[in-house]
């Protein structure tokens, strides 16, 4: 199973709204056949497994292992269940049941249908925990919160309005971590600023640090912003601006109204089956998401660096789940779960 997790891995940044899934299948305690999803639309797992295996006689006396429930369900790919018993696999084990409504336990109950035996609950903590974004969106119908900030030695996010004027850089942490942040964006769906990082900072939010996908642009304000001196404006990388006022649509571009409430955006963005979303806001919008209790994970990198005063960075009191240096910045994860 725990080669299932590394095989399923590979998959991370490429199959959302999919979950990374990996599967083997042994003969003879020999590994015979191996596959993960690589692509969301694409083939799944049990099928890259299934079509590795170079003499299919084998597969009536083989066992698979899949780190996740075989769908049971036509989506844009044929049900795996029914596939498995095709091949007449004759044992199945499984590490975790997939809580997508439309599979849940429905792929389980077709094998055992079949007269396949299933085995489920193997490593089954770390298959969970691979699809997290997965399985809360599904438990919850919302996307999995990772809030992300970089704050100085002092514990400010920002320089303060003066120090600024003054010509003083906001640049807080070195060339290891801003690697770090665009692999980071590549792994989630959605990325989300307010509107003060917007009109200060200017930022591009996307991945040109590394070759992989940028992820969608969300900005949050009252007033909608149409002026292309900002970057996220100038560009065709599709971008939703919420906001109180305008409700169209100009190419990739689309200006969405709501109420100012965290959860519509939220809701908004699960319905378009958004199922990750990091938060790289300044201290307003982080503090919005951390007094609402609306975030599973919180990323913090500490530079090399004194501000002595300015903005301060919001505040976590949650146990760090994770202490790691990047080059000469300090990472710490808290985990809200």
């Amino acid at each position: 199973m725990n080669i299932c997790l590394q095989l399923a891995e590979k998959g991370k940044g490429n199959v959302a709204p999919n979950p990374m899934v990996g599967s083997i299948i042994v003969y003879n305690e020999n590994i015979i056949g191996q596959g993960y999803h690589e692509k969301f639309g694409e083939a799944h797992a049990e099928v890259n497994a299934i079509n590795s295996v170079k003499d299919t006689s084998l597969l009536k006396k083989s066992r698979m292992y899949v780190s996740l429930e075989p769908c049971s369900h036509h989506g844009k790919t044929p049900p795996c269940s029914d596939l498995i018993i095709k091949k007449e696999i004759p044992h199945v084990i499984i590490g975790a049941i997939d809580n997508h409504s439309k599979v849940s336990g429905k792929g389980i109950e077709k094998l055992k249908n079949a007269e396949i035996k299933v085995d489920v609950g193997i490593e089954q903590n770390k298959c969970l925990e691979l699809n997290k974004r997965f399985h809360k969106f599904h438990a919850t119908g919302l996307p999995y919160i990772i809030l992300k900030w970089a704050q100085s030695k002092d514990g400010f996010i920002s320089r303060s309005a003066a120090d600024l004027k003054k010509g003083k850089s906001n640049w807080i942490t070195g060339q290891k971590s801003i690697e770090y942040v665009h692999q980071q964006r590549a792994y989630e769906q959605a990325i989300l600023v307010g509107a003060n990082t917007i009109k200060m900072d200017n930022p591009l939010l996307t991945t040109r640090g590394i070759d992989r996908k940028s992820p969608l642009r969300v900005i949050m304000m009252s007033k909608p912003i149409k002026n292309k001196i900002y970057n996220i404006l100038l560009d065709d990388l599709p971008t939703l601006i919420f906001n109180k006022e305008l409700h169209e649509k100009e190419g990739n571009k689309e200006w969405v109204q709501f109420d100012g409430e965290i959860k519509s955006v939220l809701k908004n963005l699960a319905d378009r089956d958004i199922q990750s979303l990091i938060i790289e806001g300044g201290a307003t919008t982080l503090n919005q998401f951390i007094n609402q209790n609306l975030w599973d994970e919180a990323h913090t990198l500490t530079g090399n660096i004194l501000f002595n005063n300015g903005i301060k960075a919001p505040q976590i009191v949650k146990k760090k789940s994770l202490i790691k240096k990047i080059g000469k910045d300090e990472l710490i994860v808290y985990d809200n779960r």
